[in-house]
């Protein structure tokens, strides 16, 4: 059986300011760095055999702080963030006053969200669950993390669980707060622990957009 602990990187200035991430490369604030503290010592007994991260710094940076300087922490660009194209680095107020009906399905039913420049959920979906493919060969037992991003996260848990959509919104994931995954080859993956989040002190939900 092989553990997978699905991690959220910590908070970013893109996060405080409620703005769309994508791949902009914020880092960490502050508060973000003292998640992924709390993060590694919540599970600083947890015997990770690897932790594989987005090439993102929001989640590299977690990864590092988790991984405390052993060599167990890869890049694995599979997991890197959605791209989404001109709507980076702006607020979300900008894009909710400017595109309304874009809007409309981003918080509703994001799975249909395309546009110019935009990599689609099912996009995200298909390449991080290949990537995700790749590590069950290379682990077929033990425990490994995956440092993330919640539009890569949620898309994942939706393959690997089978949901139908709209998936999106059905799942909450908040920074810094990990997921478990048990996966058996006789019968698939199992979700033991959904966005456990008691290690934090303070962190936003984002959960309206």
């Amino acid at each position: 059986m092989l553990e997978i602990y699905l991690i959220r990187h910590g908070e970013s200035v893109g996060n405080r300011e409620d703005r769309f991430r994508g791949r902009h490369d914020f880092p960490l604030n502050e508060n973000g760095i003292r998640q992924a503290r709390a993060l590694y010592q919540e599970l600083s007994s947890v015997p990770f055999d690897a932790i594989y991260s987005s090439p993102l710094k929001r989640a590299l940076t977690t990864a590092e702080i988790l991984a405390n300087k052993r060599p167990i922490l890869s890049i694995a660009d599979g997991f890197t963030n959605i791209s989404l194209g001109d709507w980076e680095n702006r607020k979300k107020n900008e894009i909710r006053d400017r595109f309304p009906e874009l809007w409309e399905l981003w918080t509703t039913e994001p799975e249909k969200l395309n546009f110019p420049g935009m990599e689609t959920l099912a996009q995200v979906q298909k390449r991080s669950y290949k990537a995700l493919q790749e590590l069950l060969k290379k682990h077929p037992d033990g425990r490994i993390a995956v440092v993330s991003h919640r539009a890569v996260l949620k898309p994942l848990i939706g393959a690997v669980l089978n949901i139908s959509e709209p998936y999106f919104w059905k799942v909450q994931i908040d920074t810094a707060a990990y997921s478990i995954l048990e996966y058996r080859p006789e019968r698939g993956f199992t979700l033991t622990c959904l966005n456990f989040n008691k290690h934090l002190a303070n962190f936003i939900r984002e959960d309206l957009g």
